[in-house]
């Protein structure tokens, strides 16, 4: 005996909408209960460092038995006061860097440690990313622009860094200036290429820096909402 088409339809059409709600769930969970395993394992892994060089008489459990007149049978992992702890001590260590006796300490140490020959490759890479990531002063990436590479007719998304100076600049043509761009990899936008393009050459973005970094990070998935492609 055939199935009927109408029931076919129906029994489809419930699939369909069984697919499409469970996918929208997904996409709304998905990336908050990553970002919550992300802070609670990060937060985990800080707190299993601080609270291993201090004292068992320091730790938090101790003060909670003293504080409730309780008794423990093990050790509880109270997650989060190891990180208060790291964001106090880093504080204070921020506080103690900015001043004369601090300042002066610091370039002893570092220059100690310019005179190790491993050691100082290692810290000097790492001061230099620290820097990076953490510089305070306003250095990121201008707009957003579109320019021709590698060939003419292909357009890449770059990220406008600066109007280039010193040797570079000397070099550019005369009727036009050389502006630095960075032109980033899909899915990982950390690597990529610095370009330095004519800026007649370079064609402005109105979304943002962040929007385009979605843009690439998601191979052309994730567009602006004010500026999603027509399909017609």
């Amino acid at each position: 005996m055939d199935t009927p088409p109408e029931y076919t339809r129906r029994r489809k059409g419930w699939v369909g909408a069984m697919r499409s709600n469970f996918l929208t769930g997904l996409v709304i969970i998905a990336p908050i209960a990553l970002t919550a395993w992300l802070i609670w394992s990060v937060v985990g892994w800080i707190d299993a460092r601080v609270w291993s060089i201090v004292p068992d008489g320091y730790q938090p459990d101790r003060y909670i038995q003293t504080l409730f007149d309780i008794q423990l049978s093990e050790q509880y992992d109270i997650r989060g006061f190891g990180l208060i702890v790291f964001l106090v001590f880093t504080f204070f260590v921020g506080w103690l860097g900015k001043g004369f006796l601090g300042r002066s300490l610091l370039r002893w140490a570092e220059g100690l440690v310019h005179r190790m020959p491993v050691v100082r490759t290692i810290y000097s890479g790492v001061k230099q990313i620290a820097e990076t990531v953490f510089n305070q002063k306003n250095n990121s990436f201008d707009k957003a622009c579109l320019i021709e590479y590698p060939r003419k007719g292909i357009w890449v998304i770059g990220f406008i860094a600066t109007t280039a100076r010193g040797e570079v600049a000397d070099h550019a043509p005369e009727d036009d200036d050389l502006v630095s761009v960075f032109v980033p990899t899909t899915p990982n936008p950390t690597s990529g290429f610095l370009l330095f393009v004519p800026a007649s050459d370079i064609k402005e973005l109105h979304m943002t820096v962040e929007n385009a970094a979605k843009l690439v990070i998601s191979a052309g998935l994730v567009y602006p909402e004010d500026k999603v492609p027509s399909l017609t």
